[in-house]
């Protein structure tokens, strides 16, 4: 299974995301749920550096299947933009699959 941990500040600020594990729905290379994770998590990451101000670090480790991204200084409103439709896709990824193959969890800080 993968999990996806959403962590907020008590006013709902974004200050980190960590994605870890494979989905299991198929063999690796076939997984379409973990696919389509990954592409969901490493696209908001690679567009919010490259089309915002936002500063952000990332750390990743593929053969755990592994990344995490903090947001020391806070979003600006296209990062926070490109977080939430990254929360709405993941959703939308465990509607049409199930929880058995993605947790989505929220975390306040």
């Amino acid at each position: 299974m993968t999990s996806v941990t959403i962590t907020k500040s008590k006013k709902g600020e974004y200050k980190r995301v960590t994605c870890e594990g494979h989905a299991g729905y198929a063999d690796a290379g076939n997984d379409i749920v973990c696919s389509a994770v990954s592409m969901l998590v490493i696209n908001t990451f690679n567009s919010i550096e490259r089309l915002t101000d936002t500063k952000l670090t990332v750390s990743s480790d593929e053969k755990r299947g592994w990344i995490d991204c903090r947001f020391a200084e806070g979003l600006d409103a296209g990062g926070r933009l490109l977080l939430d439709s990254m929360v709405l896709g993941l959703e939308n990824v465990i509607s049409e699959y199930g929880k058995k193959y993605l947790k989505l969890k929220f975390r306040e800080v």
